[in-house]
């Protein structure tokens, strides 16, 4: 439900002015009857314009008051919160890399179905919005900066190759500096000296960044978001739960993705086997956290739905705007076809 609030409030006050309308027009009236009590064929006169010309000559009036109202609700500078296409201009795409992706309980694979998933969403996005990608297992990189060449994008989902370990965090670090080149993220800190204990902190910034940098609310930078994919939990890597909280103080949200079993699932290939299990918590948390939303995935036609809900998300998005001027417009419309109208029936403006 849309709330309207009102930058001037006390302006409101003038809608009293409306009753006060309403009495002047009611007692017009009354003048008008009394003088045509003067006419001795009063009732014929009733009887020749009839219950329809009766009645269409209150409504240039109620027209009139209406637009009244309006015009004095837009004084108020009214806003509200309405659904407008997205300014958002880059999207990076995290992808998950890990061997597990291999698995082939996802017909043809799961790797295969995130690549035409993820093609698909290039597909459907906005041609002006540009797409960078970004693949992580036991570590991450970066495969294609952001572009809007749709040919080069899918080239670089087409060539994601599979590695072992799941490092998240190294994904949204990379991702994170992506967006933000000049923040003096310390990457290679975080992607190759951070890896052994789990729950190792990570430096915000190198020494020599910015100095000034203040943390912004959550979610309100509206320029970029991340799109981060999985489907296991982290085995290496800085912790993802730091790296979101980066990115929630610059404002980014990020949209996570868990693709597969949540209860976890045993993988084999190569002679090899492993338990598969996805961390719904986390990637909640990280959603939660940068104010993203979070979506699973059990299958391939699932994750292509997950991306359409993605891209309707990205390309539409609600804000607090002030409608003053959408109301003084229909104020005016309604001022105008009360005029013609009046011009037409009776030959007079109002």
């Amino acid at each position: 439900m849309n709330v309207i609030t009102f930058a001037w409030p006390e302006l409101l006050w003038l809608l009293l002015l409306l009753p006060v309308l309403v009495a002047v027009y009611v007692l017009l009236l009354r003048r008008k009857r009394k003088a045509a009590v003067r006419y001795a064929n009063l009732g014929m006169i009733k009887e020749a314009m009839g219950v329809g010309s009766r009645f269409r000559r209150h409504v240039p009036p109620v027209l009139f008051l209406f637009a009244m109202a309006l015009l004095l609700l837009a004084m108020a500078r009214p806003s509200a919160t309405v659904t407008l296409p997205t300014q958002k201009q880059t999207i990076v795409m995290a992808l998950d890399s890990s061997g597990s992706m291999r698995a082939k309980d996802i017909e043809p694979s799961r790797l295969v179905a995130m690549q035409n998933a993820a093609k698909q969403f290039v597909s459907d996005a906005s041609p002006k919005t540009k797409i960078g990608i970004v693949v992580f297992a036991a570590t991450a990189s970066l495969v294609q900066p952001p572009t809007d060449d749709r040919e080069a994008i899918n080239a670089a989902i087409d060539r994601i190759q599979l590695q072992r370990a799941t490092a998240t965090g190294s994904g949204l670090i990379v991702s994170l500096a992506t967006l933000f080149p000049d923040a003096g993220f310390d990457v290679s800190s975080a992607l190759f000296g951070r890896d052994a204990p789990r729950n190792a902190p990570i430096g915000s910034a190198k020494k020599d960044a910015k100095k000034d940098f203040k943390p912004v609310t959550p979610g309100s930078y509206s320029s970029a978001v991340i799109i981060l994919l999985t489907d296991g939990q982290r085995t290496t890597g800085p912790d993802p739960i730091e790296i979101a909280k980066l990115a929630a103080d610059r404002g980014v949200r990020v949209y996570t993705v868990g693709f597969g079993t949540a209860s976890g699932e045993i993988i084999g290939f190569e002679g090899w086997s492993f338990r598969v299990r996805l961390d719904e918590e986390t990637l909640k948390s990280i959603a939660i956290m940068t104010q993203g939303e979070y979506f699973h995935a059990g299958s391939a036609a699932e994750l292509k739905k997950v991306y359409q809900t993605l891209n309707s998300r990205l390309s539409m998005e609600k804000k607090e705007t002030e409608v003053t001027a959408l109301l003084a417009a229909a104020a005016a419309l309604f001022t105008l076809l009360a005029g013609l109208l009046s011009l037409l029936w009776f030959n007079r403006i109002l």
